[in-house]
């Protein structure tokens, strides 16, 4: 818990979490790239699936394992923090590690706060966090693009879900707000794609979306 943990150490967790999870890589991949800027290409997203957009599946893929990665690095050095602490101080730090990192993907610093919706963050953070469950949360996305073919759906079906894995898979309660936390997040950062599910008009994957 937070008694056994120093205020410094918290901090570094949150403020290290969030910068690093900060770093936009679907922006740094496709200038690098001379893919011009990501924001001004389609949905004017940041993530990997606008990032392909482009054209380019080599930069969707960097941009793919960098906002995952990131999520899964901030939780790996706040793993190693703690190694020599309990279990439970462990879990209460890489949560705070990892949500900060997701937070920082969402809301960038360096983009004016305007980031992605955190999919790829979401599974890199879970997997490093309990990797049980991102498989388990990995799983229902694959199987549900499969029978339905949306993407966000399964998305969204995999966050609400999540929280409920780490119980299941007897993970530490840390985890589980870390997992509900992203998964609010989720839901709001995809509220538009969630009208038009309810509308029935959400493109299927593989499909475009109709031009405007």
């Amino acid at each position: 818990m937070f008694e056994t943990l120093s205020p410094a150490l918290i901090a570094a967790a949150v403020v290290g979490g969030y910068l690093l999870g900060s770093i936009p890589f679907g922006v740094i991949a496709t200038r690098l790239g001379g893919a011009g800027d990501v924001r001004n290409i389609g949905s004017g997203n940041i993530g990997a699936t606008n990032v392909l957009r482009t054209g380019r599946k080599d930069l969707a893929a960097i941009t793919l394992l960098g906002d995952g990665g990131k999520g899964a690095v901030a939780v790996f050095i706040a793993w190693l923090l703690t190694r020599n602490s309990g279990a439970q101080a462990q879990a209460t730090l890489t949560a705070l590690a990892g949500g900060s990192a997701f937070l920082g993907h969402l809301f960038p610093v360096w983009l004016k706060f305007k980031g992605g919706k955190g999919v790829a963050t979401f599974f890199g953070t879970l997997l490093a966090a309990a990797w049980p469950v991102g498989i388990a949360a990995g799983a229902t996305w694959i199987a549900m693009a499969f029978l339905f073919r949306v993407s966000s759906l399964a998305a969204l079906t995999a966050a609400a879900l999540a929280p409920i894995y780490v119980f299941l898979l007897d993970r530490p309660y840390p985890i589980a707000v870390m997992a509900l936390f992203m998964g609010v997040l989720i839901y709001i950062r995809h509220k538009d794609n969630i009208g038009r599910l309810l509308k029935g008009q959400e493109p299927k994957i593989g499909k475009k979306k109709d031009a405007a």
